[in-house]
């Protein structure tokens, strides 16, 4: 019984043994894909996108036909390519009530006019996916913040990028979920469309933006969001500081200075 018992015990063994390598390979092999899980970039950002009931096809048309033009453009592109790790992620999530946000355009790293091209075509791509449900800030500030956790980036700055054509009126409200996005570390800017409350541009300023270099550009019609816009993301984007980790971030007039500077060289 002993001699047959010594040749199983060392196939155990061997068994084991064998086991281990494969276990130690495939942890190997999985180490580069959750590294690029977490990619270092200069900046996140979330385009958070109005679908509210007081937006007709033709003033939402206007909106993601603004985002898709804005991406296609060599200054964004110029911006981009400005950081220290020349590239983005960014992702475009619709709004309206408060448990009403759906993502349109998943996380997407854009650090070439190739890969800015593609988001720009998924933006224009993307249908309306929600045409109601009241107006909550809250909800889309709320949401926006949670996009982060999952976007397998890593960065020093998080922004949401909220344009709408209306203050809150579902859920809690907006200065509490701005207060809370602030807490995490993340920066809300605003695009306030006036056409409907002229004084809009004054309640984003109090209520959902903040952060450091938080900044509103408003526009009086639908018409002029694609030049808002363009000038929004470019001076977003230019601000962004070195990624990786790092939670300081550069201050708005920095921002504006690379602005200028990348409009005077088209």
């Amino acid at each position: 019984m002993a001699l047959t018992a010594m040749p199983e015990r060392r196939f155990s063994r061997r068994l084991s043994a064998l086991r281990a390598l494969a276990l130690g390979a495939l942890l190997l092999a999985l180490a580069p894909r959750a590294e690029a899980q977490t990619r270092a970039v200069d900046l996140q950002l979330v385009l958070a996108v109005d679908a509210s009931g007081s937006v007709d096809a033709s003033r939402f048309e206007l909106q993601k036909r603004g985002y898709a033009e804005a991406f296609a453009d060599a200054r964004v592109i110029a911006a981009i390519r400005s950081g220290p790790l020349q590239s983005i992620a960014v992702a475009m999530m619709q709004w309206t009530g408060p448990e009403m946000q759906n993502v349109v355009v998943a996380w997407t790293l854009i650090n070439d006019a190739d890969t800015a091209a593609h988001f720009s075509s998924a933006i224009a791509a993307a249908p309306r996916s929600l045409f109601g449900g009241g107006t909550s800030l809250s909800g889309a500030i709320d949401n926006g913040a949670l996009l982060f956790e999952r976007s397998g980036f890593r960065s020093g700055r998080r922004v949401i990028d909220v344009s709408g054509d209306g203050s809150n009126n579902r859920g809690r409200p907006a200065a509490d979920a701005r207060d809370a996005a602030v807490r995490a570390g993340i920066v809300i800017n605003g695009l306030p469309i006036l056409t409907l409350e002229p004084d809009l541009d004054s309640y984003y300023r109090r209520n959902v933006i903040g952060g450091p270099g938080a900044f509103v550009i408003a526009v009086d019609s639908y018409d002029k969001f694609a030049a808002a816009i363009l000038q929004k993301l470019i001076q977003e984007i230019a601000a962004a500081p070195s990624a990786g980790g790092a939670q300081g971030i550069a201050s708005a007039p920095v921002g504006e200075r690379v602005l200028h500077a990348i409009v005077s060289h088209q």
